[in-house]
């Protein structure tokens, strides 16, 4: 099972706050372990501006102002962008299933600050990662939903409203939900 490109929607049951009616886009998933980054839990401690300043990067007029999430509780320091495909660094840039990317560098940072860069994007502080089978685990326990997200969801701007849009996307009405999961 490969879901690079697909979406984690959180269950109620899951028992992690930091989880807690979140929306991760899985980067990368192979035998060895799974990345994601969470899409709808915007940093409310920092904005583009600051981070910007933060790493001396100067703001050109016609630069946009794109949001910072928290991507995961793994390296909170570190940052990526997940964007449209119609961007790619020289290095550092990964091709992700769906028709995204995600840059790690400063240079797209530089591109974004300067007015360029990728049509759509989001900026993830950290993000969420998994070991060998252990999001399988997770998804056998009835942790996750996973479904094919659209650009709409992914950058839209409303980070409130992905948890429950990316749940009616497959039909579920949020409200009726289970705190806990079994089988038939």
């Amino acid at each position: 099972m490969d879901l690079s490109g697909q979406i984690l929607i959180s269950m109620p049951g899951l028992g992690d706050t930091r989880f807690d009616r979140s929306v991760v886009l899985i980067c990368a998933h192979s035998p060895e372990g799974a990345m994601g980054l969470i899409i709808n839990k915007p940093a409310h401690d920092l904005d583009f501006a600051g981070l910007l300043a933060h790493l001396e990067i100067e703001r050109q007029d016609g630069a946009r102002d794109i949001r910072v999430h928290f991507g995961g509780p793994v390296e909170r320091g570190r940052g990526f962008v997940l964007h449209s495909d119609d961007y790619r660094a020289d290095a550092g840039t990964l091709a992700v299933a769906g028709g995204y990317g995600m840059t790690a560098t400063l240079d797209v940072l530089q591109e974004l600050a300067s007015g360029g860069g990728p049509r759509q994007a989001l900026l993830a502080l950290g993000y969420a990662g998994w070991g060998p089978g252990q999001l399988e685990g997770e998804l056998a326990r009835n942790d996750w939903l996973t479904a094919t997200p659209t650009p709409d969801l992914i950058f839209a701007p409303d980070d409130a409203a992905k948890w429950a849009s990316a749940l009616r996307a497959m039909g579920v009405n949020p409200l009726l939900l289970a705190s806990e999961g079994g089988r038939a």
